[in-house]
């Protein structure tokens, strides 16, 4: 039985078990000895539905009739309280860009409660955008549409139609073939309400405020507890000189240890219920686990986090808060979604990597209950898990569904090296592989070279791809004082790492300059032939031994699989972007249209059509000057300048 805005069934276990500080006032202030702050949501006019996930709102068990009521947006925008609710705001702290920032928090979401489904499923919901808490420090609590939406569709795109959440409670609990059929664990949007109220915002860092709507987004996750909750207990940091604002309270820690374990890794809470050692390694090996089955997806899909702070990493291995994400157009293995990541931190090479060193902290952030040298071993588990999971899915992606061989992780580097070396487009690159046929081997060859050709990129736009982020000047200075002085190396953190990506990209730009479109396009050609023959080489030792007639069959089956894998649509920059402008013009139906298209990620065959305006290119023209572009398509040539902080 569907449930009613008035008949949510609440139970709010993280008040009711982790302690709440006694001040009720809002302002910014360090709050020692507590895990969350009650808040109220300051309540904007005159909402508006942006958009609403049916599918993320029937976790709640809300149907169809409960989205549709008039004063559906007064409750999912913070302005009435619904019932059974109690809002506050949750303390935690963070490592960020590799520093320890001392109390963050919650500084504009909000616990709403917590839903107990139908199903017996918990439902942490939250606000974003709902006003000042305790912990919002110098902003206003406020986000704006732009972001909003973002966050709103890529956390729907990431999370296919086949109960993705429900899989991973299933895979906390212990059951970790329910992980097979997920496309990305996620936090769920469950709506998007925008308003009349206005913030001011400098978008350019330059000094020019500009007013936004402000806009409100409904969060959905088995928890959003993170690393960063257990570093509210770390002592003085050396290096930055801040410490956790409950520094010494092992009473809380092991408080919010236990009620982790009891409610998110119920069968570690059972197993372990006499050995209080042992059940806390057993949490941290899951987690660790986890994260590297989490980042192995990730990377299977091209996309970029951009923020990979300790705050915004889940101990429930979900993508947790979305903010200057994206997803790979041309590959780029040193590609950096987060404009303000000057360093390149948070590159998608260093994403696996930067989530070990995030585990690390956490371990850290436990080592009062449980000793590092004790978790040191667990976390030495991650490359193996990450390896296991990363080879497992780029298997699926290419195909190689009969046979595992030794060659296969070699095959998927030289895959990808192609891709670097041609500036070809990630996702249409895996997805164009299954044109290639066992059955008909010599034409479709022909026809797989040919579209991988058409995805890679221009010789003009490699060359920008690899201009270095620093003047020309200013590197050949810097490296003569490293030349002069190589301790000043280890002084310059992620200087010293964008000096040596700026290298690298100077030298494949000298390379560049000495060819032509043509000899680009030639030499493209060539490379994806001498790989499409290896390929072909090793789809062939998936069917031998198998009767001649039944290739087609066998066809037919990988191509399945590789369809079930390699995403046709993804939230691409400038497909959200092109949503964006529509929308701050008060009309949402291309959000919406963008929605219900990329709730099928994998489809061959669609009823939406997969043309849309481009906005970007109309703005400031006449109705008849209008261009579009195929949601599955290359970037339109302005996507190349989007910038997102």
């Amino acid at each position: 039985m569907s449930a009613t805005l008035e008949t949510l069934n609440f139970d709010n276990s993280c008040l009711r078990c982790l302690p709440v500080e006694s001040n009720t006032e809002i302002y910014s202030r360090t709050v020692a000895g507590a895990c969350f702050s009650y808040v109220q949501p300051t309540p904007i006019d005159n909402p508006q539905l942006v958009v609403v996930s049916p599918s993320a709102m029937a976790l709640l068990d809300l149907s169809q009739y409960e989205l549709e009521r008039s004063d559906f947006v007064q409750y999912f925008s913070g302005n009435l309280l619904i019932r059974g609710s109690r809002t506050a705001a949750h303390c935690y702290c963070g490592h960020q860009f590799g520093y320890f920032s001392g109390q963050l928090g919650d500084g504009a979401a909000m616990y709403i409660g917590e839903v107990l489904n139908r199903k017996g499923e918990r439902w942490e919901i939250q606000f974003k955008g709902s006003g000042l808490t305790p912990y919002s420090r110098q902003a206003d609590g406020r986000k704006v549409l732009r972001s909003s939406i973002r966050e709103f569709l890529c956390s729907e795109a990431i999370h296919p139609r086949c109960q993705c959440c429900q899989h991973v409670l299933l895979f906390l609990s212990g059951n970790d073939q329910a992980m097979h059929y997920l496309g990305i664990p996620t936090t769920r949007a469950g709506s998007c309400i925008t308003s009349d109220s206005e913030v001011l915002r400098d978008i350019h860092y330059s000094g020019n405020l500009i007013a936004e709507k402000a806009t409100v987004i409904l969060r959905i996750a088995p928890t959003f507890l993170r690393f960063g909750s257990f570093e509210i207990f770390k002592p003085l940091d050396k290096i930055s000189g801040r410490m956790g604002p409950s520094v010494g309270r092992k009473d809380i820690l092991i408080q919010l240890l236990e009620y982790t374990i009891k409610t998110h890794y119920p069968h570690i809470a059972t197993k372990y219920a006499d050995n209080d050692k042992r059940r806390y390694l057993a949490f941290f090996e899951e987690v660790v686990k986890a994260t590297a089955k989490l980042v192995a997806l990730w990377q299977c899909v091209g996309f970029c986090h951009g923020v990979l702070n300790t705050d915004n990493m889940s101990i429930a291995g979900i993508t947790l808060d979305y903010g200057p994400f994206g997803f790979l157009d041309v590959y780029d293995p040193d590609y950096v979604c987060n404009a303000s990541d000057d360093g390149g931190r948070y590159a998608y090479i260093n994403q696996p990597e930067i989530c070990k060193w995030n585990l690390n902290k956490l371990a850290e952030a436990l080592a009062d209950v449980l000793p590092t040298k004790e978790s040191e071993p667990a976390l030495e588990k991650y490359d193996e898990w990450f390896k296991k999971f990363y080879l497992e899915k780029m298997r699926l992606k290419l195909g190689l569904i009969r046979k595992h061989l030794s060659g296969d992780e070699e095959l998927v580097k030289s895959f990808f090296q192609v891709m670097k070396d041609t500036g070809a487009d990630f996702t249409n690159s895996f997805r164009l592989l299954n044109k290639l046929r066992i059955s008909a081997p010599e034409e479709s060859f022909s026809e797989t070279k040919c579209g991988l050709v058409s995805q890679c990129t221009s010789l003009k736009d490699l060359k920008r791809r690899f201009k270095p982020s620093m003047p020309q000047s200013q590197l050949h200075m810097l490296i003569s004082m490293i030349q002069a002085n190589p301790d000043l190396i280890t002084q310059m953190g992620q200087t010293a790492l964008r000096i040596k990506n700026d290298l690298e990209k100077l030298q494949r730009l000298q390379d560049l300059n000495d060819l032509t479109e043509d000899q680009k396009r030639q030499s493209d050609h060539v490379l994806w032939g001498q790989w499409l023959k290896k390929y072909l080489e090793r789809l062939n030792v998936e069917v031998e031994g198998l009767d001649v007639n039944f290739l087609k069959s066998a066809d037919n089956e990988r191509i399945d699989v590789m369809n079930a894998n390699n995403p046709r649509f993804i939230l691409r920059n400038y497909i959200a972007h092109n949503a964006i402008m529509q929308a701050e013009k008060g009309d949402y139906t291309e959000v919406r249209r963008v929605l219900k298209l990329l709730q099928n990620p994998y489809a061959s065959q669609i009823n939406e059509n997969h043309k849309t305006l481009d906005y970007y290119h109309k703005a400031g023209k006449s109705k008849s000057d209008s261009r579009t572009f195929d949601y599955d398509g290359l970037p339109p040539d302005w996507s190349h300048e989007l910038r997102v902080t």
